[in-house]
C-alpha cells in the first residue's frame, strides 16, 4: 500500500531554523572513557557528525577515584584528599576531540556516603553525604584543579548539572525532594564560590513520576532562597509501558509529538515564573527506550523517531542531549553481542547504527527554514543551497512531493537514504544468525554495509513548477542536497554509458 503527500516550501521564507542538536551527546559513566573502543566511537562520533559538550555519570564515583582520603585502620576518615589522575586522563581526551564536559555532579563517593544504597552493574551510590561540607569542598577542589590543568577561562564555559532523576528512588534515595534541594543548594553555592560565571542548573528530573512536582519545587526553592541557578534540566525518553523477554525490553514508543509536548509544558511552567522566564531549558538525556537492552534502539524506526525530535525540539530547548554516543556502557551489565539494543549512535565493533545517520543528515541542515511538516524539514543555506532530511514513522510506503516554487534554473540533486535494506547492519547481522562472537570477516561486511544508500540527478526549472519527490520505504531516513548545477567537464572527456 503506498501513502503519498504534498507539500509546498516558501523557498524565500526568513525564519532559522533552531537546531540544536549537535549542542551535547550523552556517555555512559566517566570511568569508561579509559577503555579503548569508546575512545574509537567517540572519536568517530566527532570526526563525522562531531558535538560540543559530552554529559554522563559517575564523575564521582570510585572508579574515577577523585575522593582519596587518608582514613585509619578502622576505615575512618582523617583527612580529606583529591586525586584526579584518572579524571585529567578522561577529559584529555574529550578535550582533544572537541568536546567540553558538561559536567554531572554525582554520584556519590562511598567514603562520604550517608547510606549504601547503589544503581547499576557498576555500583553508583545514590544516597546524601554523611557531610555536606565535605561535598562542597569536594566540588571546589575539583573546580580549583580543573582551573589549573584547562584554564579558569576555559573551564567557566563548562554547563554544571546537579546529580541524575532524583525524583526516582533507585537514582537518589527514597527520591528524597527535600533532600534534593539541599544538596543543590549546597552545590550550586559551591560552584560560584570558585566560579561566579560558572552556569549551575537542575533539577535533571526524568519524565513521569513527579517530574512537574520536582521542577516546581525546584523554581519555588531557588526563588524564595535566591539559590543560584542559570537553567533548567530534564530528560525525556518516549517509551511506553514495556514488555520484558528475557534480557530484553520492549514496549510502544510515543509519537514525536507527544514529546515535543513534553518540552513545550516544562517551557511553558519554567515562564510562569517572572524570576525564570526565557530561562535555557536543557534535555540533558532523551531517547526512545530509557533502558539500554531496548532492540528498538538499533533500528531504522528508531532513525525516524528520532529525526521527528530533531525537527522540533530546538524551538524550545537550548540542548538536548542524546542518549548516548556509543554502546560501551555498562548500566544493565556487560554486552554480550554487537546487536543488543544499547543506546548508542555506534555499536561495538565500530558499527554504525541508522540512528548515527539521522544526526550526521541533521548536522547539516543550517539556515533560513522553507518547509517543515511532520515528515520532513527543508532548510536554504547561507550559500544558497537547499537541504532536507525526510523520514517515515508509517509501516508502509510513502512517498513525498516537495513543491519548490520560484526556484529557477538547472539544479544537482543528492540523496542517501537509511532504509530496511540501506544503512541498516542490523539486518546483515540477523541473516548472519545473529552470533554473539563476529569472526573479522563478519565485522568487516557489516561496517561495509553501515552506510546510506546514494543518488544523484539533475533538475531542470523551466516554466513548470518546480519538484522533488522522494520514495520512503517503512521507517527510512533520507537526506537530500540541491546545488545549481555548473558543469566543469573536461574537454573532450566523456562518462561512458552515461553521457552518450
Amino acid at each position: 500500500m503506498m501513502n503519498d503527500r504534498v507539500y509546498t516550501a516558501d523557498i524565500n521564507a526568513k525564519e532559522t531554523f533552531r537546531n540544536n542538536m549537535a549542542f551535547c551527546i550523552g556517555t555512559g559513566r566517566m570511568g569508561l572513557a579509559l577503555q579503548e573502543e569508546y575512545q574509537q566511537q567517540m572519536r568517530m562520533v566527532q570526526e563525522e557528525i562531531g558535538f560540543s559538550h559530552i554529559r554522563g555519570h559517575g564523575l564521582f564515583c570510585d572508579d574515577v577515584g577523585i575522593y582519596w582520603p587518608v582514613t585509619d585502620k578502622e576505615g575512618n576518615v582523617l583527612e580529606d584528599r583529591y586525586n584526579f589522575t584518572y579524571l585529567d586522563r578522561i577529559f584529555d581526551q574529550y578535550m582533544k576531540v572537541g568536546l567540553k564536559p558538561f559536567l554531572e555532579l554525582g554520584f556519590m563517593p562511598k567514603q562520604m556516603a550517608s547510606g549504601t544504597q547503589t544503581i547499576f552493574y557498576w555500583q553508583g551510590n545514590t544516597t546524601p553525604p554523611k557531610d555536606h561540607e565535605k561535598w562542597a569542598n569536594m566540588i571546589k577542589a575539583l573546580l580549583v584543579h580543573l582551573c589549573q590543568r584547562y584554564g579558569r577561562e576555559e573551564v567557566e564555559t563548562w554547563p554544571v548539572e546537579v546529580w541524575n532523576e532524583p525524583n526516582l528512588p533507585g537514582f537518589w534515595e527514597h527520591a528524597d525532594l527535600e533532600a534534593y534541594l539541599k544538596l543543590y543548594d549546597v552545590s550550586a553555592h559551591a560552584v560560584k564560590e570558585v566560579l561566579p560565571r560558572m552556569r549551575v542548573g537542575g533539577p535533571a528530573v526524568c519524565g513521569g513520576s513527579r517530574c512537574f512536582e520536582f521542577i516546581t519545587a525546584f523554581l519555588d526553592y531557588c526563588r524564595d532562597h535566591k539559590t543560584p541557578v542559570d537553567f533548567i534540566t530534564r530528560h525525556i525518553y518516549m517509551g511506553q509501558q514495556p514488555n520484558r523477554e528475557g534480557r530484553y525490553l520492549y514496549h510502544e514508543m510515543c509519537r514525536p509529538e507527544q514529546s515535543i509536548k513534553e518540552a513545550e509544558d516544562t517551557r511553558a511552567l519554567i515562564d510562569s515564573y517572572p524570576e525564570f522566564k526565557g530561562f535555557e531549558l536543557h534535555i540533558t538525556e532523551y531517547n526512545t527506550s530509557y533502558n539500554p537492552f531496548c532492540p528498538t534502539h538499533d533500528t531504522v524506526y528508531n532513525a525516524a523517531l528520532i529525526a521527528g525530535l530533531l525537527a522540533k525540539l530546538g524551538d524550545t530547548c537550548a540542548s538536548y542531549s542524546y542518549w548516548t554516543f556509543g554502546d560501551v556502557f555498562e548500566e544493565m551489565g556487560i554486552p554480550d553481542r554487537i546487536f543488543h539494543g544499547g543506546f548508542g549512535l555506534v555499536a561495538n565493533g565500530m558499527v554504525r547504527k541508522p540512528t548515527y545517520w539521522t544526526f550526521e543528515f541533521f548536522k547539516k541542515l543550517e539556515g533560513e527554514m522553507i518547509l517543515r511538516t511532520e515528515d520532513s524539514l527543508f532548510v536554504k543555506t547561507k550559500e544558497g543551497n537547499i537541504r532536507g532530511c525526510l523520514w517515515n514513522l508509517e509501516k508502509e510506503t510513502l512517498n513525498i512531493r516537495v513543491n519548490l516554487p520560484g526556484l529557477k534554473g538547472k539544479w544537482g540533486v543528492t540523496t542517501r537514504t537509511v532504509d530496511m535494506e540501506h544503512g541498516n547492519p542490523l539486518k546483515f547481522w540477523d541473516a548472519m544468525g545473529q552470533p554473539a562472537s563476529l569472526t573479522e570477516t563478519q565485522l568487516k561486511f557489516l561496517r561495509e554495509n553501515d552506510r546510506p544508500v546514494g543518488r544523484a540527478w539533475n533538475m531542470d526549472c523551466g516554466a513548470d513548477e518546480a519538484h522533488v519527490d522522494v520514495h520512503l520505504m517503512a521507517n527510512a531516513v533520507t537526506y537530500m542536497e540541491m546545488t545549481p548545477y555548473k558543469k566543469e567537464e573536461s574537454l573532450g572527456y566523456k562518462c561512458p554509458g552515461i553521457c552518450e
